[in-house]
């Protein structure tokens, strides 16, 4: 399903790298231009290996270098209203967030200098040209949204997520100490395979080979968080008894929302590997804490009822006072403090007042 560029777009990508070339400053110039071919209007491919390659090259040379690509890319990606260019500046961003030179890496995630959530502002993009490109304004967003939460999670955890790193040099990071911080991990994690999982439904169009690309691009992302969940499920059976009752309940909550996401995720990447061992990891681990969960919730009911029952008869005690004058057994009932001087209990009071 592979669209044919519009002659018109043919023009617009000429006379933008016509226009950098003309540049006066050649270093920003080279950049722009190798920006410009790797992201243009053709909505059949996405861009070739050979063009990330350059940006990712550029991307080595110096911290400058690096700051001015991303600033490229950043405008071009805000000022495109085409899907195909979007999709392909998203791509190329996803290139520098996995591939990347850790300084291209740290430029990509700090832009704009004050970050944050949603930093690249395409939630509200919509190519309107026709049906067929709205449709594809979906895969925007939805790549966008992948790619931001790719670079959420890493703040979160301490380091960026490499599908191409071995099982043994992830081992090398450390898990947090803090329980509340493993969490906190776990949770970005899953809301990371939740963000994969609310994919377009309009599956056909990975016939097209740009959207093809980004689906494969967000499976080696899942395939790297699948590690990382898995590492992290395996620790949280060995702190459950440590665990307190708040903690207990966002990890039940974030591995149900994961079990979730299963089935949509199936469809996904309905051709490739499924991992079989998570799911059933997953299934076991969320069980066991949540019949911890249900224990302690029990418990913490049955003190709080006994406490109660404890206070109501430390305060039917002190309503009862000792005298000295009454028989044993006969107890002094106190006034209710009411103005017709009525006693506490039924009947008239034990002891008669004193003549004046």
């Amino acid at each position: 399903m592979d669209r044919k560029i519009n002659f018109i777009d043919v023009l617009k990508d000429k006379a933008s790298i016509l226009r950098a070339s003309f540049s006066i400053n050649r270093h920003v110039s080279s950049i722009h231009v190798s920006m410009l071919r790797a992201t243009s209007h053709d909505p059949s491919s996405p861009p070739s290996e050979d063009r990330i390659n350059d940006i990712l090259e550029l991307g080595k040379s110096s911290r400058l270098a690096a700051c001015t690509c991303i600033d490229i890319l950043m405008d071009r990606l805000h000022a495109t209203q085409n899907a195909f260019v979007a999709l392909k500046c998203l791509f190329t961003v996803h290139n520098v967030v996995s591939r990347g030179s850790l300084v291209f890496r740290d430029q990509i995630s700090y832009h704009p200098s004050f970050g944050g959530r949603n930093f690249l502002n395409m939630a509200m993009f919509s190519d309107k040209s026709d049906m067929e490109t709205w449709e594809f304004s979906l895969w925007v967003r939805w790549f966008a949204a992948v790619v931001e939460q790719n670079l959420t999670t890493a703040r979160v955890i301490g380091y960026y997520l490499n599908p191409e790193h071995k099982s043994a040099e992830y081992k090398k990071n450390k898990l947090p100490v803090l329980n509340s911080e493993l969490v906190n991990e776990i949770e970005a994690l899953v809301e990371f395979v939740v963000r994969i999982s609310d994919a377009p439904e309009s599956l056909s169009l990975q016939r097209n080979n740009l959207v093809y690309e980004i689906v494969k691009a967000a499976s080696e992302d899942y395939r790297a968080v699948q590690y990382e969940i898995s590492v992290r499920v395996k620790e949280m059976e060995e702190r459950v008894e440590r665990l307190i009752l708040s903690e207990l309940t966002r990890v039940v909550d974030a591995l149900r929302r994961l079990e979730d996401c299963k089935e949509r995720l199936v469809l996904l990447f309905v051709n490739r590997k499924r991992n079989d061992g998570l799911w059933e990891s997953v299934r076991k681990t969320r069980a066991e804490l949540a019949e911890t969960k249900a224990q302690r919730e029990e418990t913490r009911l049955v003190v709080m009822t006994m406490s109660r029952n404890r206070g109501r008869d430390d305060m039917s005690e002190s309503t009862q006072c000792w005298n000295p004058f009454l028989e044993p057994g006969q107890l002094l009932l106190l006034p209710s403090g009411g103005g017709g001087g009525g006693w506490l209990g039924m009947g008239p009071s034990p002891i008669a007042p004193c003549a004046p």
